[in-house]
């Protein structure tokens, strides 16, 4: 449900009126079962009213590593009926970024799924501050201690609680009502302190965006860890009071089955998921089933291919855990024109007058049109931008600058007020004189046929610039040797952007929602694998 008011923009707000007026509609379609508005609501107060016997005070973090089910969203629910903080963990952590995430977050007890307990056990001597944990499903009949003061307890203690909702008062639209971990893309996880407005802003711009209604059925299968799932996809639908299908995990194999299963007509894809169902093998029915809207991030250069060949709509934006949404694709106040992209490379519009951009220089100087600059935000509404980054006031401080949120982001943006992403600032690439796109370079390398993905990174010369180093997945059926790839981007791309460097590799580090990450590539540099086209005779190894 849409709220009107802004200091009712909480997560406790929006559950509880949705379950009052549509409690009997169904809002989770999980396997063969479904869920209503109703049901999640009542399941949430009874975990809400547990955890505050458990001890839960407001405003305290909470670690949670579960994996996606009705009870991972009812946790997130009930946690911030009673206004304290949700610390959603990545999955894939283990070792020293569990350690280092656990101990940041400074938080005393956390809700686990059985299956990853041994990852805590095994460093528990490591965590300064855990104190107690719930184990779901289940755990030993009695709290039992593991080792000192770290105590294990099964989910049942929450649940023997009334489903009604909790008597304490809930969260105020500018209390924490999460702090999420970036996805390290650029180095070391960074924990987002979210508002609750904050929360309410992003999830309704893409509730917006899509055009999501009742009507809609929106299938994303994105971890509930992460901003997109859990907020894009759960919290957006249940702000616009959609169906959403809920499935551990994104399975090229299987999309277009649970598509026709559900009858879903709405997604979203990010990074390289589009690339992935875009390569499958055609079939005649591709443009049968019932998916029309596709909010896309980041477009892929295919856009007119994918569009025709799946016979959908595709809109997209700009944002970030940091910043929400403040260009997206569209006109101000002309419905149904957020899906006019008519180049894949527009990210998006000023299109919301909740947020302030400009682009600037290195000295925060705005840039001319067609310049560019790096992406800066700031608000119009209190409590709808970060908090800053937990327990990393530095880190903050340069992030706001001049009153500004510096995004890390080159954009550039046209006389007719479109933006352009170019990269991410730390991977432009400087060389002889040119400012290097590695997002442009990567997109002619995935036009190659047997290219499955690929990164572009910078590699130091010993004269202060870079040289291109691409590292490419070739498709596993493929015989692509390295003179043919840059042969085939000689033809594309101007001189000075061809790589001089290419690596075939298995695989390119990732994070677990699928964004490459390019830190570890550039520390990793040239290996005894990588290819040198100034060494070869041939044509396409004449350097440029």
């Amino acid at each position: 449900m849409r709220i009107t008011e802004d200091s009712r923009r909480t997560v406790r707000d929006v559950i509880e009126q949705t379950a009052g007026l549509h409690g009997e509609r169904t809002f989770l379609l999980v396997d063969d079962s479904e869920v209503s508005f109703g049901q999640l609501d009542r399941r949430a107060n009874v975990l809400a009213n547990g955890l505050h016997a458990w001890g839960v005070e407001r405003q305290e973090n909470v670690l949670v590593m579960l994996d996606d089910n009705v009870d991972f969203i009812a946790t997130w629910l009930a946690l911030s009926k009673i206004a304290a903080v949700e610390v959603p963990i990545n999955r894939a952590y283990h070792g020293d970024l569990l350690i280092q995430l656990v101990n940041d977050s400074r938080a005393r007890r956390a809700i686990i799924a059985t299956e990853y307990l041994p990852l805590f056990t095994e460093v528990y001597d490591q965590l300064q501050y855990l104190e107690q944990v719930i184990c779901y499903p289940e755990g030993p009949e009695q709290d039992a201690p593991l080792t000192g003061d770290f105590r294990l307890q099964p989910f049942s203690v929450l649940e023997d609680h009334p489903d009604t909702p909790p008597m304490v008062d809930g969260p105020a639209h500018n209390e924490l009502a999460a702090i999420l971990y970036t996805s390290g893309t650029t180095g070391a996880s960074k924990g987002v302190m979210i508002y609750h407005a904050h929360a309410y802003e992003y999830s309704n711009s893409t509730a917006q965006a899509l055009e999501l209604g009742a009507d809609d059925v929106y299938f994303a299968p994105l971890p509930l860890f992460h901003i997109a799932g859990q907020w894009a996809v759960v919290y957006a639908a249940l702000i616009a009071d959609a169906k959403v299908v809920l499935k551990q995990r994104f399975s090229v194999s299987s999309y277009w089955e649970t598509i026709r299963r559900y009858r879903a007509n709405t997604t979203l894809l990010l990074d390289v998921m589009a690339n992935y169902l875009l390569n499958q093998p055609e079939s005649p029915d591709d443009a049968s089933t019932s998916l029309d809207k596709v909010h896309m991030s980041a477009v892929i250069p295919e856009l007119d291919r994918f569009r025709q060949r799946f016979g959908v709509r595709v809109t997209t934006d700009v944002a970030s855990t940091e910043m929400c949404v403040p260009l997206r694709a569209g006109y101000q106040g002309e419905p149904h024109r957020f899906y006019d992209l008519d180049d894949y490379r527009v990210c998006g519009r000023e299109v919301s007058d909740r947020f302030q951009v400009r682009l600037v220089d290195e000295h925060d100087q705005e840039v001319a049109v067609g310049e560019i600059g790096e992406l800066v935000v700031r608000s119009r509404d209190p409590w709808t931008l970060m908090g800053g980054y937990w327990n990393k006031p530095e880190a903050t401080l340069r992030a706001w600058r001049n009153l500004w949120f510096h995004t890390g982001d080159a954009l550039y943006r046209d006389e007719r007020g479109n933006y352009y992403f170019v990269d991410r600032l730390r991977d432009v690439i400087r060389r002889r004189g040119e400012n290097i796109s590695s997002t442009e370079v990567e997109n002619a390398i995935n036009l190659h046929p047997a290219v499955d993905e690929c990164a572009v990174v910078g590699v130091a010369t010993a004269y202060g610039d870079e040289e291109l180093l691409a590292v490419v997945v070739r498709d596993k059926a493929a015989s692509l040797t390295e003179e043919e790839l840059i042969e085939f981007l000689i033809s594309r791309l101007p001189a000075f952007m061809v790589p001089r460097y290419l690596d075939f590799s298995r695989d390119v580090p990732k994070t677990q929602t699928g964004k490459i990450q390019k830190y570890p590539l550039r520390e990793q540099g040239l290996t005894p694998n990588t290819w040198d086209r100034t060494a070869t005779t041939t044509s396409a190894g004449e350097q440029s």
